[in-house]
């Protein structure tokens, strides 16, 4: 098994970011329409799904932690996601660890995936508006 890990600054709060992570109609705005839902218990399920359909994505499980606003962590382990939220003056430092990747392959996909849901996120909490990507890029994320 192996792990990828993400970090980014976003010019936001702890209190922002957590809520865009955990927030359905916020997560559709920045993760190519998949709305994550949960009530963000430790035991509860996590439900990954696009608007457009009822399928689910194989990423949600349950909430492992809920600590707001510092760390929130859910999966099917050992397949799992952790998001650490540290505080810097105006500046959030965000840290996500996907584990449980099969191989160099599963880090690959991870890269992708995480790079393009992260720097929307980023780009939506710093201007109010996720980033315009070209339809071949959103296209390998339907």
């Amino acid at each position: 098994m192996s792990t990828f890990t993400y970090v980014t600054y976003i010019a936001s709060t702890r209190d922002k970011v957590w809520t865009a992570l955990t927030n359905p109609e916020f997560t559709r705005q920045y993760w190519n329409g998949r709305l994550v839902e949960s009530d963000w218990q430790v035991g509860s399920p996590v439900v990954v799904r696009h608007d457009y359909d009822e399928e689910t994505d194989s990423l949600g499980g349950t909430v492992l932690v809920a600590d707001r606003p510092v760390r929130l962590s859910y999966g099917v382990p050992p397949n799992t996601v952790t998001f650490e939220l540290v505080q810097h003056n105006e500046v959030v430092k965000l840290t996500v660890t996907h584990e449980g990747l099969d191989g160099e392959a599963g880090v690959q996909a991870a890269s992708g995936g995480w790079s393009f849901i992260l720097s929307n996120l980023k780009t939506l909490l710093e201007s109010g508006e996720p980033l315009r990507m070209p339809e071949k890029v959103l296209a390998a994320y339907r």
